[in-house]
């Protein structure tokens, strides 16, 4: 290591407490791979023209002003989690605090930019020493499913409410669009742009009155709320059990129980037959395995003419094949179990396993990217009553993350956001 050690009193360590964070706790003694990741962080920053701040204003090596920052406080600490378990140790170092960012998405953004050129094609190698496969334990069977769920969506009603919308839905939303197409997104329209975007899912599948609606994946029950006041009549199904409350409470608050009921029922115990079926982002979790039991469900319980309306978040094909395999920091902390898929692979699926058919997609990941914009802001404004929830700051830097992360992607097209219809031959009109 050519640099100095960071003194420990210009950054405050983040206090971590090792039962809850044990991978955080540990940094892994890996003195050579950490000099592979210092060797291969010095040739980012040169090649992307970022600026790698070290203590005392020092530069890993030269960049310009204005540019990216990252900023190392336990250089060392950094370099040995990087070495020892790549991406993931780049996210278990941040919410350690051995590195920060004045803008955390920009930097995010600069990373996320054709990801695949980071590492130099004669190093692609070096992600044998660090990837690793998913745990058994996590695999999005019927038997780990509800404990996957319940690791992010029962964190806590309140903790959600914190940063979404009165709403309470935790999914992209459709804003208005200016010049150029951009979206126009800001907190006082989120609630409009959310009902805009349920309500184009409810177009899109035909739902109105006297439809029997099936709803995979309630969320906090906006959709079957909106639905039922169509006239529908509707069947949520959750595994989240803090999401079943607060869903059948907001609907019987609001005098739909009779249009509307919300069952705890896995995807794959579903039954009944349906005019439509509706999900939105709830194929994320549903892991590779088991995309033809989450179709081949959708296509039992549809009635004849029947359709169903998807929104997705999705990733270029070649890509999601790369990273099917690779267990990520998002797995690993955030969503366990779950693969974001790609539009081709959705209709392949669709195609093998059932009667359905792809036939609209409409993406609009730009829309997301802002909806993230505004949670992330929410989340940091009010970060004093996340920690009054019993949060703690390893917690707090893992949301921050995770957040940042996600906007990132969508802002450089790593990530997209589609509305997609299913129907059988005939159908689609």
């Amino acid at each position: 290591m050519t640099q100095q050690a960071f003194h420990p009193a210009q950054q405050r360590p983040v206090p971590v407490d090792p039962a809850r964070w044990p991978d955080v706790a540990r940094v892994p003694d890996a003195p050579v791979r950490a000099l592979v990741a210092e060797r291969l962080l010095r040739r980012v920053a040169h090649r992307r023209r970022l600026r790698v701040e070290l203590s005392g204003g020092r530069l890993l090596v030269p960049a310009p002003e204005g540019a990216p920052v990252l900023r190392l406080h336990r250089p060392e600490d950094f370099f040995h989690r990087i070495g020892a378990t790549g991406l993931i140790g780049f996210g278990e170092a941040y919410q350690a605090g051995d590195w920060d960012s004045p803008d955390l998405v920009a930097l995010l953004t600069e990373l996320a930019t054709a990801p695949e050129t980071l590492v130099p094609t004669g190093a692609q190698w070096l992600r044998r020493l660090y990837v690793q496969r998913q745990p058994e334990t996590e695999r999005p069977s019927t038997a780990n499913a509800r404990r996957n769920i319940g690791r992010h969506y029962d964190l806590s009603n309140e903790l959600f409410a914190l940063f979404l919308d009165p709403t309470m839905t935790y999914s992209s939303a459709v804003f208005p669009t200016g010049p150029g197409g951009r979206p126009e997104a800001g907190w006082d329209t989120l609630v409009e742009a959310q009902h805009r975007k349920i309500d184009q899912l409810l177009d899109l599948a035909r739902v109105g009155p006297g439809t029997r609606l099936l709803e995979i994946g309630t969320g906090w029950g906006e959709l079957a709320l909106r639905a039922a006041a169509r006239g529908a009549r509707v069947v949520s199904l959750t595994l989240s059990e803090e999401q079943l409350a607060l869903a059948r409470r907001r609907i019987a608050e609001a005098g739909q129980a009779d249009r509307a009921e919300v069952r705890l029922c896995d995807y794959r115990a579903a039954e009944g037959e349906y005019d439509a079926v509706v999900s939105v982002e709830m194929i994320e979790a549903v892991g590779r395995p088991f995309w033809p039991v989450y179709f081949s469900t959708i296509d039992r319980v549809l009635a004849p003419g029947g359709r169903a309306a998807l929104q997705a978040i999705t990733m270029p094909h070649e890509r999601m094949l790369a990273s099917s395999e690779t267990y990520t920091w998002i797995l690993k902390y955030i969503f366990p179990g779950g693969l974001i898929p790609s539009v081709r692979a959705i209709a392949q699926t669709a195609d093998r396993y059932t009667g359905l058919h792809l036939s609209y997609c409409r993406p609009y990941g730009a829309h997301y990217a802002e909806t993230l914009r505004l949670w992330r802001e929410r989340f940091a404004e009010r970060g004093a009553e996340v920690a009054e929830l019993g949060f703690d700051q390893v917690f707090r830097r893992m949301w921050e993350l995770y957040l940042a992360y996600s906007e990132a992607g969508f802002r450089t097209g790593y990530l997209d956001v589609q509305q997609l219809l299913l129907t059988r031959e005939g159908n689609a009109r």
